[in-house]
Order: C-alpha cells, then sequence, then structure tokens
C-alpha cells in the first residue's frame, strides 16, 4: 500500500511574481481556500496518512499556516465563532499528518525529493507537484490503483499541444497496457519540438520507488542548473524498472502561472 506522500514547496514561484515576492504561492486562495489544500485533500482521500513538505526557509509561512496555535486560540475565545473554530479544527487534523523538511537552494525537483530518503518507509511512495491541480476525479487514488494492478511505478500523462513540449517532461510511449496506462519506453525533460517523441506529457503526479534516491544521490545538474527527476526516472527505465503512463480523466489546471491561478479560480468555483 502506497501511505506516503512528498510534496515540494520551495520554489519560488518566479510565474506568480509579484505575488510571489512576500507571498507562498501555494497559500494563494483559490475559491476561498488556499491551493495546497486541495492538494492534501486529494492526498487524504486517496488513503495517504503521511505527507512530507519540503520547504525553505524563504516558505516558513507554509509551516506558519499549520502551526499558527496562538492566534486561533485567541480569536476562537474572543469571537466563539464556529466558522473560525471549524477551520482551526481542520488545520489540527491536517498537523498530524505533516511533516516538513528543507531544501535552502532551488535545485530541482530532484534535489528536491532526494531531501526526503530518510523518512520513506515503504517501496514505492507518492508525489505530487503544487502547481499541478487535477479536479473532478480523484487522480492521485486511481493512480495508486493502476499501481496495485502492475506492481510499477505510474505518472500522470496528458496530451500536450506539439508547439508546447519544451514546457513538459516528454513520454515515448511502449505498449497500450489498457485504454488508460501505456508503459514508457523513456521520458525526456524540456525536449525541443523537434526531439519530442510524442505530445504526451507527464504531469505532476508520481508513484515513485524508493530506488530512485540510489539514481538521484550520483546525478549531476542538467538543463536549467538543476537535478530533475525526470533523469533519476530515465536511469531507472534504462535498468529495466517499469514505469506506466496513466492517462487520468480528471480536469487538469495549472495554478503555476498567473493566467492559470485566474482560471483555476473560475473553474473551482463551477463546482
Amino acid at each position: 500500500m502506497i501511505k506516503q506522500a512528498i510534496i515540494p514547496l520551495a520554489g519560488l514561484g518566479t510565474r506568480l511574481l509579484p505575488l510571489t515576492s512576500v507571498f507562498a504561492k501555494e497559500l494563494l486562495p483559490i475559491n476561498g481556500k488556499p491551493s495546497l489544500e486541495y492538494i492534501i485533500k486529494e492526498c487524504i482521500e486517496a488513503g495517504i496518512t503521511e505527507i512530507i513538505f519540503i520547504i525553505s526557509k524563504r516558505k516558513m509561512m507554509i509551516k506558519k499556516y499549520f502551526y499558527n496555535d496562538k492566534f486561533y486560540k485567541e480569536l476562537i475565545k474572543k469571537k466563539k465563532d464556529q466558522r473560525i473554530i471549524q477551520e482551526y479544527k481542520k488545520i489540527l487534523k491536517y498537523r498530524k499528518i505533516i511533516k516538513f523538511v528543507y531544501q535552502n537552494k532551488p535545485k530541482g525537483t530532484g534535489d528536491a525529493v532526494l531531501k526526503t530518503k530518510k523518512y520513506i518507509k515503504d517501496k514505492y511512495f507518492l508525489m505530487l507537484l503544487p502547481d499541478d491541480l487535477i479536479i473532478k476525479k480523484n487522480c492521485s487514488k486511481s493512480m495508486i490503483k493502476t499501481h496495485k494492478k502492475y506492481k510499477a511505478s505510474v505518472m500522470a500523462s496528458m496530451s500536450v499541444n506539439k508547439k508546447t513540449v519544451s514546457r513538459w517532461g516528454i513520454y515515448k510511449l511502449n505498449k497500450r497496457l489498457n485504454k488508460n496506462d501505456y508503459l514508457i519506453n523513456n521520458v525526456i525533460e524540456k525536449p525541443n519540438i523537434k526531439d519530442a517523441p510524442s505530445n504526451k506529457a507527464v504531469i505532476g503526479r508520481y508513484i515513485l520507488p524508493k530506488k530512485i534516491f540510489s539514481k538521484l544521490k550520483n546525478l549531476k545538474p542538467s538543463k536549467g542548473g538543476e537535478i530533475h527527476i525526470t533523469d533519476a526516472i530515465q536511469s531507472l527505465i534504462d535498468n529495466n524498472e517499469k514505469f506506466i503512463a496513466h492517462n487520468f480523466s480528471g480536469k487538469y489546471l495549472d495554478c503555476g502561472s498567473m493566467n492559470g491561478y485566474i482560471n483555476s479560480s473560475m473553474e473551482i468555483a463551477k463546482l
């Protein structure tokens, strides 16, 4: 069973400047609720019992969000407002399953994952990228179902416009397993249009094997001077580790850009 999830939160959020010059993008409200809470809810509904947040010293407000007891206790004492009481109870519930680790230098997602090595207990774990919201269907839950069936690593997959492939990790697909799942031959980080093997992109949900840590430990920085998780995944595929691309059925929302953030608020308000 997959019971642990990791969520990298140490990124600078430059696509959402100037807001992110003073505020953690993951706490920006979407329809009245921080975007991070949608990710936490997805994890809990998928059966996750421990979530590891990777933050930096610049993002300490994320930790404070879950540990602001004095503020809540004083406010509840003064106001006795049921809505405030319920919000505080919800945060206390989340806090029971959250751990924090630190990535103080932005060296990429691969480096962020490596910071969690000593906390991961089982053979596989879930990773979610907070810029990517998937609504209407629980993507993590359906990926865990595929993992159980094939005993393999799984990554969310979506068709993207061929002109935008340089934004994504792109799959070269192998054989089709069923209507939603394909074996992967390889994955290329942000290829040029002419080098892209398909228009099937990695979206921010991964079920990864614990053995990925040994690959990450030996990786050197690549594109953009960062350590990319896709390079470690490719190294595992080269060693005959099975990875599956899962075509999820929910609706994808990009919360990492200003236009995407505004659009996400409007889409979630319709639910």
